[in-house]
């Protein structure tokens, strides 16, 4: 049995239609004979309908509220995903960042993960569950909500696959894998079957859009397996791999 953590971006769980639809690829998964732990963004536009909303109360938002507001999203997405899964059949529990054991510093915004203790997201997966997990945040030593900034789901899929000891973590997103171009405006764009950490850390840092370069950063210091793939086709993805890695060994692509 493998166990495999899954990360749906904001276009991944736009609509209630898109959550189902990511339930039932979740349950899929899990019938094949894994356990799955899951992390979320926020829905669609979520996010900035917050922020919009913040600045036209307050021009200059205290940091620590703009944090409070800014984990709801995520909150939304891990409720409606657990229920979807309940609906179709499954079991399923949701975690705050702070509930799944994400500690931070306290910068406001742009949060670093100090550590990561997720005994309650691996007590469900050990009782037959998924678990749900808010990506973007966490809980300060202070104990307030943080997020983690531009890319932070992304990032707490990764520390959370590290910390339960995860085969994969599988990041969905709305484009099959890493491209040369941009396959929505270049046509005769080609998928990349497999990149190294370096190599993909060079296309973040050019700019590439995929994922964050903290993210792949992460997944390199603890030789993570990184599989990014979209979650609106069962096409084979980009795997990220370490050394010597051989990928007819990450479970589920």
């Amino acid at each position: 049995m493998s166990l495999i953590v899954q990360k749906y971006g904001g276009s991944s769980v736009a609509d209630s239609d898109s959550i189902k639809r990511v339930a039932k690829r979740i349950i899929s998964t899990k019938k094949a004979g894994n356990d799955v732990a899951v992390v979320v963004s926020a829905m669609g536009d979520t996010t900035d309908d917050l922020i919009d909303q913040a600045m036209d109360i307050d021009s200059n938002p205290p940091a620590r509220e703009m944090d409070m507001l800014m984990t709801a999203g995520e909150r939304i997405s891990m409720s409606l995903l657990a229920m979807a899964i309940h609906a179709q059949g499954d079991r399923a529990y949701s975690f705050t960042g702070s509930q799944a054991g994400f500690v931070t510093d306290a910068r406001y915004g742009a949060a670093h993960i100090r550590s990561v203790k997720p005994q309650r997201v691996a007590r469900a997966l050990s009782k037959g569950n998924v678990g749900i997990v808010a990506g973007f945040q966490g809980v300060s030593t202070e104990g307030d909500a943080t997020t983690l900034g531009r890319g932070g789901s992304d990032t707490s899929a990764v520390a959370l696959a590290v910390a339960l000891g995860a085969d994969v973590c599988e990041i969905y997103t709305d484009v099959d894998g890493v491209f040369t171009a941009d396959p929505r405006i270049v046509p005769t764009a080609r998928r990349i079957p497999t990149l190294s950490y370096d190599e993909m850390m060079e296309m973040a840092a050019a700019g590439t859009k995929v994922l964050a370069l903290r993210c792949v950063e992460y997944a390199r210091r603890f030789s993570m397996p990184l599989h990014v793939r979209s979650s609106f086709s069962h096409r084979p993805g980009t795997l990220i791999l370490p050394q010597n890695v051989n990928p007819s060994r990450i479970p589920n692509v």
